[in-house]
């Protein structure tokens, strides 16, 4: 493996079930580097020569695959829509799920109804203040109820933790019934 390429480092990376997870972080960390390269094990592995001379090995779960391709392909997927002018709106990247360890908030588009589910009014309000806070509170409900364990690492403000202790209080309410 030649490191020192004329265009600069080179990063290797070993797709592997005992690696260590592959997370949101490590994508963003990943998508300011210059060059990466990527093995993808294959049935059971590679060469522990060839893993030593790695620079990380990484997971994207707790399974096992028939070879690396596929993690391959998650890992640059996620690293490819951190690179600046990859997604078209790269404003719309920094509120997606995981950039601020939350689960993002709901997705609508049109109709305004379908099978008797409504869009959220504030959404169609035009109050942008009220959009963003309805936004982050959906964002909080939804991670307290799919991903609490993202929640200890969050940077959660006073008023967050007010709306999570309300929302956690709603949860348990009926439970000692």
């Amino acid at each position: 493996l030649d490191r020192d390429r004329k265009a600069g480092p080179v990063h290797a990376i070993l797709t592997s079930p005992q690696g260590r997870p592959f997370t949101q972080a490590d994508a963003r960390r990943l998508s300011r580097l210059p060059h990466l390269f990527i093995i993808c094990g294959h049935y059971r592995g590679v060469d522990a020569r060839v893993e030593a001379e790695m620079d990380e090995s990484l997971s994207i779960g707790d399974y096992v695959l028939t070879g690396g391709e596929i993690p391959a392909a998650v890992m640059i997927d996620a690293v490819a829509r951190l690179v600046p002018g990859v997604v078209g709106d790269d404003a719309s990247v920094q509120e997606d799920t995981f950039q601020q360890d939350l689960v993002d908030a709901p997705q609508y588009t049109r109709p305004a109804a379908l099978r008797g589910r409504d869009v959220p009014a504030v959404l169609l309000s035009g109050d942008h203040q009220a959009i963003v806070s309805w936004r982050r509170q959906a964002s909080l409900s939804m991670t307290f109820e799919r991903r609490p364990d993202l929640l200890t690492k969050a940077r959660l403000t006073t008023e967050d933790r007010r709306f999570l202790r309300a929302v956690a209080g709603e949860a348990t309410r009926g439970l000692d019934r």
